[in-house]
């Protein structure tokens, strides 16, 4: 596995978890790292969550009481959750919780507002280190949705990292997207001038590392297959792919305010409304979805200062080949998902969120004013000591 050979200072060993807006489950994710320009991953795994417990999350979404009798069953069976996977990912790589530094944990977000400076990820940080007996990171996003930033995407510095000691702005000719297709897609456009000397703010131009949620991912697809079918996912894209695209209709949704506003911006799950496409089969619904997915990132990629010569694909959208095969039919670079280049495209979050606890704790950056529109470059982060 490639990796950054020049570090400097202490090497972190930490953990990271995601459960994203799918909420299909929770991925966790070992990393070293020096939480600047050095990335090592060692090994990850994924749990996936039950019909039960996915529908008690979906019943939370949009929620905004903390006290909701709903919300704290599910912030209660969340955290343990996570404390599981910790538990056979330590398990798993033969590691005591002396051997971890940090965990970096995400949680689950419930509701995603930044022009209300609010942003909200439920999830108990505190619990979750008297748990394990490591050291915890959480609630990464506020501090930047405080300070005026969207909040998210919050990956684009260990994208920065990774693509860096990798090579691989370098090996592709130009710049890169890492496009994450989860509930939401999101890309990070990094340049030839953005690093690898990570996290103080570049420049504007050609340097700058740029990222934005492009539109929606898989949410508005597992939705419908959910609501027609009571299935999780539609497998492969199969579905979509046998079905019609009602085109009038993604041109409507197109014409949505969003997909013109500048740069960057960041979306809810839940931020969009396509009750009109009810009456449509599953097929022809899904394939209208897909179509929607796919023309916002084309329309993203119009936004970005250079064409990139390599799109990465990484999240559970990657498995969609109709979703797939239709990026690479209306985007100008190259299309690959990003396992081909050695990461897991399963877990690149957890591992991300595992970076950004380590420089939660070196009081580093999280985000900058390309990532998510923050005036200066923001740290961010709450760290819960072990007991």
């Amino acid at each position: 596995m490639s990796e950054n050979k020049v570090h400097t200072g202490k090497i972190y060993r930490a953990i990271g978890l995601m459960s994203g807006t799918s909420a299909d489950g929770v991925d966790a994710a070992l990393v070293e790292t020096d939480g600047k320009g050095y990335v090592k991953p060692i090994d990850a795994l994924s749990m996936a969550y039950d019909e039960r417990v996915q529908g008690k999350i979906r019943a939370c979404f949009g929620l905004r009481d903390p006290q909701h009798p709903d919300v704290i069953e599910v912030e209660r069976l969340l955290t343990h959750r996570h404390a599981n996977a910790v538990v056979e990912l330590m398990a798993k790589t033969r590691l005591e919780p002396d051997d971890v530094d940090v965990v970096g944990f995400h949680g689950q977000t419930l509701l995603h507002v930044p022009d209300e400076r609010l942003t909200w990820q439920i999830g108990d940080g505190g619990a979750l280190a008297r748990q394990l007996g490591i050291d915890v990171v959480n609630d990464f996003r506020s501090a930047d949705v405080k300070a005026g930033g969207q909040g998210a995407p919050l990956l684009p510095l260990y994208h920065q990292a990774r693509a860096h000691a990798e090579g691989l702005v370098e090996k592709a000719g130009g710049s890169v997207a890492i496009l994450n297709v989860g509930g939401v897609a999101n890309v990070t456009w990094i340049g030839a001038g953005t690093g690898p000397d990570i996290g103080l703010g570049i420049g504007a131009g050609e340097g700058e590392l740029i990222a934005f949620d492009t539109g929606p991912g898989n949410a508005l697809m597992d939705d419908c297959i959910y609501t027609k079918m009571g299935k999780a996912f539609d497998p492969q894209g199969a579905l979509a792919s046998s079905g019609a695209v009602h085109q009038d209709i993604v041109d409507r949704w197109m014409a949505l305010p969003y997909f013109a506003l500048p740069l960057p911006k960041s979306l809810d799950r839940n931020s969009w409304d396509v009750s009109s496409i009810d009456y449509l089969s599953t097929e022809d619904a899904l394939a209208t979805l897909v179509q929607f997915s796919v023309e916002s990132v084309v329309t993203a990629e119009k936004m970005l200062p250079q064409t990139p010569k390599l799109w990465m694909v990484s999240g559970g959208g990657r498995h969609n080949a109709c979703l797939m095969d239709r990026l690479s039919e209306g985007l100008q670079g190259k299309v690959q998902h990003i396992d081909d280049f050695g990461w897991d495209g399963d877990v690149v979050e957890a591992e991300g969120f595992a970076y950004l606890a380590v420089r939660s704790l070196l009081k580093l950056p999280l985000s900058l004013p390309g990532t998510t529109g923050v005036p200066k470059p923001q740290t961010g982060g709450v760290r819960h000591k072990a007991v």
